[in-house]
């Protein structure tokens, strides 16, 4: 991680990942001149809900968990947010207060922008204006996704579904479990429901030989069976 530190975002590859890739040479210059490089460890909050943010955090590595806080007290994950992610770019755009909590799922390193750098760059480049919209309207189009699943699918699809998302974007170790580590609170937080809810779901998908686990971590043992109950 220490080689990251003093990685330039203009020399950083990462940035291909998000809407920097649109900026010019001279411009990834000036906010790699202000950027500062960040550490957060599993649990910390690299910002909350209703916060006031003073610029962007790109993933460099690690994981954070976007949520937002119901009326009823319980955290609802809307989003996972990998290595390439920018973290709060809605916000400093809109010069609103953080609408979702990015809190880490485990050690992450970041890189911070302050404001000024991004919005100077969206007054003076178009193509960088609209690499932003396009990545805002897609955060929007898997807003409405989560909604529908919400309203149509059964808490048993949400679950299956999860567990075939953690798959296909954060891979399988050596031994065939699941890269990303997740606790049950968090995989009920993922789908909406009560966390007695999934561990009832997930004990069923184990009696069936759907998945297998050990200690938190989990392995998919039939994906078809996940799969087909997600179609159904």
């Amino acid at each position: 991680m220490d080689d990251y530190q003093e990685t330039r975002c203009e020399q950083c590859v990462i940035r291909q990942f998000n809407s920097l890739r649109a900026m010019s040479k001279e411009e990834l210059k000036k906010v790699s001149d202000t950027k500062t490089t960040q550490y957060f460890k599993k649990g910390d909050a690299i910002f909350t809900e209703g916060e006031k943010l003073n610029g962007v955090f790109c993933v460099r590595d690690g994981i954070s968990k976007l949520s937002k806080l119901s009326s009823n007290g319980k955290d609802q994950i809307v989003k996972l947010a990998t290595k390439g992610h920018l973290l709060g770019q809605r916000s400093v755009i809109s010069n609103e207060p953080a609408n979702l909590s990015a809190i880490a799922v485990n050690d992450m390193q970041v890189c911070f922008i302050p404001k000024e750098g991004i919005l100077n760059t969206l007054n003076s480049n178009s193509n960088f204006a609209v690499e932003v919209l396009r990545h805002m309207a897609h955060d929007l189009k898997e807003a409405d996704d989560v909604i529908v699943n919400m309203s149509q699918q059964t808490v048993k699809q949400r679950v299956a579904e999860a567990f075939l998302y953690m798959k296909n974007n954060f891979g399988e170790d050596d031994k065939g479990f699941l890269n990303l580590t997740l606790s049950r609170e968090e995989i009920s937080n993922v789908v909406g429901t009560a966390t007695e809810s999934c561990i009832r779901i997930i004990s069923e998908f184990k009696k069936e030989n759907w998945i297998k686990a050990s200690g938190k971590k989990l392995a998919i043992i039939n994906e078809k069976a996940l799969i087909d109950l997600v179609n159904s």
